[in-house]
């Protein structure tokens, strides 16, 4: 099994900046990719960065320019830096992996328990 923890969350006012990190860890063989997803309340969760092995990021319109996505892959870590933070990014932010836990296993999606980004106004 493998088991995502984020940390980093909290209160920050609008203009802010919050650092997100992701630790992963349990039985990995590789992490394809690492992403963050958030989810407000009332709506859908969406995407935030994704970060793909060989791949550049991709970053949801509304966090372009604001947000950086970066992985220590010798640590199993996923970061998310968030700069200019607005109360518009208000949400619970979740790790995700797409792991493989042995050779020829085929990969899983893992996800983490969330935490909790509040930019107040």
């Amino acid at each position: 099994q493998v088991q995502l923890v984020e940390s980093g969350g909290g209160l920050v006012q609008a203009g802010g900046s919050l650092r997100l990190s992701c630790a992963a860890s349990g039985t990995i063989y590789l992490i394809n990719r690492m992403a963050w997803y958030r989810q407000a309340p009332g709506k859908q969760r969406e995407l935030v960065a994704r970060l793909t092995s060989g791949s550049i990021p991709n970053y949801a319109d509304s966090v372009k320019g604001r947000f950086t996505i970066s992985r220590d892959n010798a640590k199993n870590m996923a970061y998310l830096q968030m700069n200019s933070l607005r109360p518009e990014d208000t949400a619970v932010y979740y790790c995700n992996a797409y792991v493989a836990t042995t050779v020829g296993r085929g990969w899983t999606d893992y996800w983490g328990q969330g935490t909790q980004v509040t930019v107040s106004s």
